[in-house]
């Protein structure tokens, strides 16, 4: 198990960096806009990948770049990477509000998954799901929108009382163990974390596909001991960082 000790240093090296990072913004228009493109397509392939998405990073790339469909990948790969672009289009709208909200939540599954099944997109899942190769028990249909407003009305006592690391990370861990929604539930979480800490001025948490099943574990433990999960989340941004200041230098 990581130590609360370990969490605060490695926390202390991220608000170092970040403290970096923000001396040296603001970045030129043209970085700025290209920087923002490198990390919608890193973002949507790593996130989509965990989840068995099929396109590669480049092929990532060439759908929402060019808009061609890539030979012999399913349709929904597609549908599901031009969604997942939306849903990031859409942070960047909510940045200066500094709030987030129940309805924001579903405006992030409903862009995501528009694509894939309109009946569904935004829309709370009205059957019971299960978690494959997990025997995590989820709530029931008729439990999700009490769950969701009471979620939501909790953002702000969550966002008060933890770093904003730990507060983003938070918000994805609550969020999947309601898993309001029939599909994307994993990727809204994703968002909806890198949505937290973009408002609070950090970068994103980009969680690459061979971490696949440290993270899972890691999300599966948190209902006991949320340190690993956290931990995780915390080293992504923190090589978020590091990228970013290597492009930089």
């Amino acid at each position: 198990m990581f130590s609360s000790t370990k969490l605060n240093e490695l926390l202390n090296k991220i608000d170092k960096q970040q403290k970096q990072i923000n001396e040296m913004r603001p970045l030129p228009p043209n970085m700025a806009k290209q920087l923002r493109q490198y990390y919608r397509v890193s973002f949507t392939y790593t996130s989509n990948a965990l989840e068995g998405n099929s396109l590669t990073e480049t092929e990532t790339k060439i759908v929402l770049e060019d808009g061609i469909t890539i030979g012999g990948k399913p349709l929904n790969d597609h549908y599901e990477a031009a969604g997942h672009s939306d849903a990031y289009d859409y942070i960047y709208k909510l940045l200066k509000t500094k709030e987030i909200t129940e309805k924001n939540i579903k405006y992030l599954h409903k862009l995501f998954y528009n694509r894939v099944n309109k009946n569904c997109a935004g829309c709370y899942r009205r059957c019971e799901v299960i978690i494959t190769g997990s025997d995590q028990k989820l709530p029931k249909p008729e439990k999700i929108s009490g769950l969701m407003s009471k979620f939501a009305g909790n953002i702000k006592n969550l966002e008060k009382e933890n770093h904003p690391v730990v507060y983003a990370a938070k918000l994805h861990k609550e969020l999947v163990y309601i898993h309001p929604f029939t599909d994307g539930n994993g990727r809204v979480s994703r968002l909806l974390m890198n949505l937290a800490l973009m408002q609070h001025n950090y970068l994103i948490a980009i969680i690459p596909p061979i971490l696949r099943s440290e993270y899972i574990q890691a999300i599966r433990r948190a209902e006991h001991d949320e340190n690993d999960f956290i931990k995780l989340v915390a080293q992504c941004v923190k090589e978020t960082q590091n990228d970013y200041l290597r492009m930089l230098s």
